[in-house]
């Protein structure tokens, strides 16, 4: 990177930009989709929408946008984008997907999300730096849940209470792991995020035909995942 000249470092800091903004085209083209009925697309925007939120952060630190475009805030921008993507998204899901909420709740459910996720991406504190990257706080992911509650086809009624519970946590100062920046079992947590990913891209790209044992696999990172940010000793290496 030290070698280009600068213009070119510019030119690739602010690239980088370019490539985060195009986050918000994927979630309206989600949005649409949606609307439409169309959820086999939708979902086809979702994991676009989520490669672009998965490798903006590597690509930021790589080419120093904090250095060579720093006349934009690239966090700002993010927690934008993730908003529309990772919340109205999910909530949009509730209301036109059938029988995900019990008859009658499905705008309240799609209401309770927007309005906790907007405290949540507007704490202060939402992310910490302590020993590991860390969430504070249920981390409104609501995409990722709404789709488990399209492949498991669970009561309605269970996934109005474990939407519920999670809007409780979003205030709730439990740690959640952020898996790209963790320092703890570094190589493996990568290893099974990035399978974690491919299984789901390879299962979602079939929908509605998604094998039957895609979601229950797909478990085993979830259980690594909460094994990690809830026991945030585990993993670490120990001091002399």
């Amino acid at each position: 990177m030290e070698k280009l000249p600068l213009w070119a470092r510019k030119a690739l800091a602010n690239g980088v930009h370019l490539f985060t903004a195009t986050g918000a085209v994927w979630g309206f083209l989600t949005l649409l989709a949606i609307w439409e009925e169309n959820f086999k697309l939708a979902i086809i925007y979702i994991i676009v929408a989520m490669f672009v939120d998965g490798f903006d952060g590597i690509l930021a630190r790589r080419f120093d946008v904090n250095t060579y475009a720093r006349w934009i805030d690239g966090g700002l921008m993010d927690n934008i984008i993730d908003y529309i993507n990772y919340v109205v998204v999910a909530a949009l899901l509730l209301i036109k997907v059938p029988n995900l909420m019990p008859q009658g709740f499905e705008m309240i459910a799609a209401i309770s999300i927007l309005l906790t996720s907007a405290f949540q991406f507007s704490q202060v504190e939402a992310k910490t730096d302590e020993q590991s990257y860390f969430f504070k706080g249920f981390p409104s992911v609501w995409n990722f849940l709404v789709i488990y509650m399209m492949l498991l086809g669970l009561d309605p009624w269970i996934n109005f209470a474990v939407l519920a519970m999670c809007n409780v946590l979003v205030f709730v100062p439990v740690k959640y792991l952020y898996p790209t920046r963790n320092n703890r079992l570094r190589r493996l947590t990568l290893v099974l995020t990035y399978l974690y990913g491919a299984l789901g891209v390879w299962g979602l790209l079939q929908y509605p035909d998604v094998p039957k044992w895609v979601a229950p696999a797909s478990f085993v990172y979830v259980a690594y995942y909460a094994l990690l940010s809830f026991f945030p000793k585990f993993g670490m290496r120990k001091t002399a």
